[in-house]
């Protein structure tokens, strides 16, 4: 069975405070991208969990959030895993896109189907809080707003295909440091942190703070982007290090493609995509 995990971006994030646990208490939108890894999940005639993914870059082990959902699912519902996992990974890691958290949430909504447990939705988010802060959006399939460390998923109406450019430098920001960084951070002068407002809601990351102050190619390409004609709004996308623009219209990605290209070289992972309300 073929399951598609989409990745997400922040439209609004606000960090309101540290917590007693080390975590924060986060407010946040948001929705799921057009952007797609792939699993597939199927029964093996052996014993055991066998698990495979085109990008060697990964881990296969223990440590890799797919491996882990796999085998919380099964110790949950009481038998020993008989699986063969093959994923297809189209969304980058390090990117503050979410691929790997959706990677797991679809695999425990897709074991769910494989399985026949008929399990709620409930029940799944309760298992993906265990793996991660950002799982359990995903269970959901839908635009949500996310509260607490991120276990509180509310589904929200978003009916606005938003098109959206996103670009991602060949480095990953560590979302534990963004965090740890929070508190202290200094905005960085002249770059734009101001909530930008639109017919729809904000688009506002407060983790722009701590992020830009060490990675100030990214405060670079916000500002540089919200110069452009072709581009309504800009904001980094959770802990970065990707940077999305919110297009005047989606015809305009060709263009700023190219501007793109000639400013900051040709070594950036760029992706046209539009937000998926549910």
């Amino acid at each position: 069975m073929e399951f598609y995990a989409p990745a997400k971006v922040n439209l609004s994030l606000r960090v309101l405070r540290r917590r007693e646990d080390g975590f924060h208490e986060i407010e946040s939108l948001m929705c799921p991208l057009s952007i797609f890894d792939t699993i597939d999940l199927s029964h093996r005639e052996e014993g055991g969990l066998e698990f495979v993914c085109d990008d060697t870059t990964l881990p296969t082990g223990d440590d890799n959030l797919v491996v882990r959902a796999a085998k919380l699912f099964c110790q949950s519902c009481g038998f020993q895993p008989r699986l063969r996992i093959q994923l297809t990974k189209r969304i980058p890691h390090g990117a503050g896109l979410g691929g790997g958290s959706s990677d797991a949430a679809t695999t425990l909504v897709g074991l769910n189907r494989l399985f026949e447990t008929e399990l709620s939705r409930e029940a799944l988010s309760a298992m993906a809080a265990d793996l991660g802060s950002d799982v359990p959006f995903f269970i959901y399939q839908s635009a949500a707003v996310i509260r607490g460390r991120g276990e509180f998923v509310e589904p929200v109406a978003f009916p606005h295909e938003l098109p959206l450019f996103l670009i991602k430098p060949p480095f990953g920001v560590p979302t534990p440091w963004a965090y740890k960084h929070w508190l202290d951070s200094r905005e960085v002068p002249g770059v734009p942190y101001a909530a930008q407002e639109f017919s729809w809601g904000t688009l506002v990351n407060d983790l722009e703070r701590p992020v830009f102050e060490k990675y100030l190619f990214l405060a670079d390409l916000k500002s540089w982007l919200l110069t452009q004609p072709e581009v309504a709004g800009a904001l980094m996308s959770g802990s970065g290090a990707t940077v999305f623009a919110l297009l005047q219209e989606k015809g305009a990605a060709e263009s700023l493609a190219s501007k793109v290209a000639a400013e900051f070289g040709t070594n950036l992972w760029c992706c046209l995509c539009e937000t998926i309300g549910g």
